[in-house]
């Protein structure tokens, strides 16, 4: 579905907590198979956590109308030292197609490039080829790296990368 509404995304912050609960939450029993936690499990999370989250991670929140519409975070993984990622994507399917999961990828681009990363990594689950479909039109391209998923191991995640060296200012003489 296309539409004409424009899109923000924009960091999050504590005072978004209900609104990164409500998404996640939605998320979780939109597409179960694409998280490393479980609706049971964070439907439990107090207050309190979900405020940490969303001023600690690294989120940002796509808005439309005053209504968030979509979420993603970036951050780094223990298991790969040196290497930014993005985590929890996720757009309400009122929101697909329009764009706005392409801004929220590039919002977390943005973020690794301004600590000086020169690639963005993901982990998708193969039980949601159309997120799979996503990245690769964007521009990530499968490593090659498998593993099971923690919390299930019926679960195969497939790690992506994307080279953000064209998103770069371009510069003279060294200098942007």
């Amino acid at each position: 579905m296309v539409s004409e509404t424009p899109y923000r995304v924009r960091p999050c912050t504590r005072a978004d907590a209900l609104a990164l609960r409500a998404l996640r939450l939605e998320a979780l029993r939109d597409t179960p198979d694409a998280y490393g936690t479980t609706f049971e499990e964070s439907v439990r999370w107090s207050r309190d956590r979900w405020e940490e989250m969303a001023a600690t991670l690294n989120y940002f929140l796509a808005e439309s109308q005053g209504r968030a519409v979509g979420m993603v975070s970036g951050g780094r993984n223990d298991r790969h030292p040196g290497t930014l990622w993005m985590y929890a994507m996720y757009v309400t399917p009122d929101a697909r197609g329009t764009g706005v999961a392409a801004q929220l990828v590039e919002a977390v681009s943005q973020w690794v490039l301004e600590r000086g990363g020169a690639q963005l990594y993901l982990h998708v689950t193969s039980a949601v080829p159309r997120a799979r479909a996503f990245y690769r039109k964007i521009g990530f391209r499968e490593t090659g790296e498998t593993f099971t998923m923690d919390r299930d191991p019926s679960l195969v995640l497939v790690t992506m990368v994307r080279n953000l060296d064209e998103l770069r200012e371009p510069t003279v003489d060294g200098v942007a």
